[in-house]
C-alpha cells in the first residue's frame, strides 16, 4: 500500500451542506481517496493544552453552533470509532502523554466535512485534539503523525482558508473581497513553492493576515497538514476552491 494524501479541508459551517457545488466537490474528491482505511481528523474546534483523542465508542456528535435551522440539530454521522487509531497513537513516537475522552461526539469542524468527503459513513473515525496553536510546534506535530499514512490512515485537517466572521456579507452572489483573494492567493503562491518557512511566518509575511484570521485557531490545521504531507510538498493540489460569503474561502489542499 502506498502512502495515502494528507487534507486541509476549509469546513464552513453547518450551512455548507446546503451548498451542492461544494458537496458535488466533496464527493469527488472522497471518490479519488478510495484507499483510505481509517480516519484522524482534527478539528479547528478542539484546541487542547494537552493532547487528547476521542470518541472511545460511538457517542452522539457534538452541535457546537446556535442558530442553525432545527435540521441542522438532527444530523447524524454513524461512523465506526477507530479502535486501530486509539491503540496506535499512544505508539507514535513524541506525542507524550494522551488524554482519552471517551464520550467526546464529533464536532462539526469534523462531521461537516466528513458528510461530504464519505456520506456512507462506513470508514472508522477518530478525533484528535490540536495542541495548542504554535505553528512552528504544528508543523512538527504533523511530522509525528505523518507515519499514519503507510497504514492507511487519512489525516484530515478541518479548519479554514480565511476565517473572519464578523466580515460575512449575507447577501446573494457576494462577490469575494479583495483582501481575501489576495491572502488566499498568497498561500497558494507558497504552497505551490514549498515555502514552508515562510507559511509558519503568515502572520507577518501574508498580506491581510489579521483580517483573514483574527484568531488563528482554523488555519492552524494547515501547518499539521504541511507537517503530516512533508513527503508530498511536490504533490500538492486543490481539491475545492472559491468564497462564500464574500470573505469565506472555501479552499481545500490535498498533499499526495
Amino acid at each position: 500500500m502506498g502512502q495515502v494524501p494528507v487534507a486541509f479541508i476549509s469546513h464552513g459551517a453547518p450551512i455548507s451542506l446546503d451548498d451542492q457545488d461544494w458537496l458535488s466537490a466533496l464527493h469527488m474528491w472522497g471518490k479519488g481517496l478510495s484507499s483510505v482505511k481509517e480516519i484522524l481528523v482534527l478539528s479547528a474546534h478542539w484546541v487542547t493544552d494537552r493532547l487528547a483523542v476521542g470518541p472511545a465508542s460511538l457517542s452522539p456528535l457534538l452541535y457546537d453552533f446556535y442558530g442553525f435551522p432545527d435540521r441542522f440539530y438532527q444530523v447524524s454521522y454513524p461512523a465506526p470509532v477507530s479502535t486501530f487509531l486509539l491503540e496506535k497513537i499512544s505508539g507514535l513516537a513524541g506525542l507524550g502523554p494522551i488524554s482519552v475522552e471517551k464520550a467526546r461526539g464529533l464536532d462539526h469542524g469534523m462531521w461537516v466535512p466528513l458528510k461530504g468527503l464519505f456520506p456512507k459513513a462506513d470508514i472508522p473515525v477518530l478525533g484528535l485534539s490540536i495542541p495548542g496553536l504554535s505553528p512552528e510546534y504544528l508543523y512538527e506535530f504533523g511530522k509525528r503523525l505523518s507515519p499514519l499514512r503507510n497504514e492507511g490512515v487519512l489525516i484530515l485537517c478541518s479548519g479554514g482558508m480565511t476565517h473572519n466572521l464578523g466580515d460575512l456579507n449575507f447577501q446573494e452572489a457576494a462577490p469575494p473581497e479583495s483582501w481575501a483573494v489576495e491572502f488566499d492567493q498568497w498561500v497558494v503562491g507558497r504552497l505551490l513553492a514549498r515555502d514552508v518557512r515562510s507559511l509558519l511566518k503568515f502572520d507577518t509575511q501574508a498580506p491581510f493576515s489579521h483580517k483573514a484570521h483574527p484568531s488563528t485557531e482554523h488555519f492552524a490545521p494547515l501547518f499539521i497538514s504541511l507537517g503530516a504531507g512533508e513527503g508530498s510538498l511536490s504533490e500538492i493540489s486543490f481539491p475545492v476552491s472559491g468564497f462564500r460569503w464574500g470573505t469565506l474561502s472555501m479552499r481545500s489542499v490535498q498533499f499526495g
